[in-house]
């Protein structure tokens, strides 16, 4: 792999795919029975945002750092900001280590709440055994994400929440991927929620991704999304969203009441916008 999220660190994609990721969490611990946690891609969890990758590509600066700078954000934004501060009390105010999608639900997770984290990246597996070596809520697996679908679903947990975030070196080749992998999974194990994150280069590409896997049987499924360019802009990266399949309760007005304030933060221009829509409302009649 030629990917190494080290580079994109705390930029616009990370803060919804982490707002969104905390709020299926929270929802998840409100109740009392545990929850099981697999991340299908999960990177090292640990990013120094002073080092030479990120400080190369300057984009925290456009993310976290411009979030944590603003005022007035909605409980949920406000909450994500916090426990990025809370995770290097040492340098809380500047946010100089940002946590991945696994530190950030270390923070948050209760103690019989139970984890699986994949990377099949060997170099980023070993920084990720050596972060949660004393944590026994987490188990770390050099693997295949996608294989661990098959191989670590259902969990004894009846609850719990699949994170699915793939690098995505070839856009349309991965989005099909994770469509298959997004359906598969959860006919395996119908009462767990999935989330997925996906970049916005193109509208088209997007769309038909999007279209395709609700047409595929899938129940319940919901986007969030969040673009800081105007569409079909060639920066690059326009945007990113999230899709969840089954989540919580209420989730969606959370997350509709959340990211306009999250975007006016980051995109003081005005450019790009948000959608939080059901798809797939309900069940597809048999």
């Amino acid at each position: 792999m030629n990917y190494r999220h080290a580079f994109h660190a705390g930029n616009f994609g990370d803060v919804l795919k982490h707002v969104v990721l905390l709020g299926l969490l929270d929802k998840l611990a409100q109740k009392d029975k545990p929850y099981f946690f697999l991340d299908t891609h999960a990177g090292r969890g640990r990013y120094d945002l002073e080092g030479e990758s990120a400080r190369k590509s300057g984009e925290a600066k456009a993310g976290i750092h411009r979030l944590a700078a603003a005022a007035g954000l909605p409980p949920l934004a406000a909450r994500y900001v916090e426990l990025v501060r809370r995770f290097d009390p040492a340098n809380a105010a500047a946010i100089r280590c940002y946590p991945g999608s696994p530190c950030l639900a270390a923070l948050v997770m209760r103690p019989d709440d139970r984890a699986a984290l994949c990377e099949l990246a060997p170099r980023e597996a070993g920084e990720l055994r050596q972060e949660f070596a004393r944590d026994p809520r987490f188990a770390v697996h050099l693997r295949d994400g996608y294989e661990s679908l098959r191989a670590l679903l259902p969990p004894r947990e009846r609850r719990g929440l699949v994170l699915i975030d793939p690098p995505y070196e070839a856009q349309e080749q991965e989005l099909a991927a994770v469509a298959d992998a997004l359906v598969a999974a959860q006919r395996r194990w119908p009462q767990g929620v999935f989330a997925a994150w996906y970049p916005i280069k193109r509208s088209a590409v997007t769309n038909a991704f999007l279209a395709s896997l609700a047409s595929r049987g899938v129940t319940r499924m919901l986007v969030a999304e969040m673009t800081v360019h105007p569409a079909d802009t060639t920066i690059g990266l326009n945007g990113s969203g999230m899709v969840l399949l089954s989540p919580p309760w209420q989730l969606d007005t959370e997350l509709a009441a959340t990211l306009p304030a999250v975007h006016r933060a980051l995109a003081p221009d005005g450019a790009g916008g948000t959608r939080v829509e059901w798809l797939v409302p309900e069940a597809p009649s048999p």
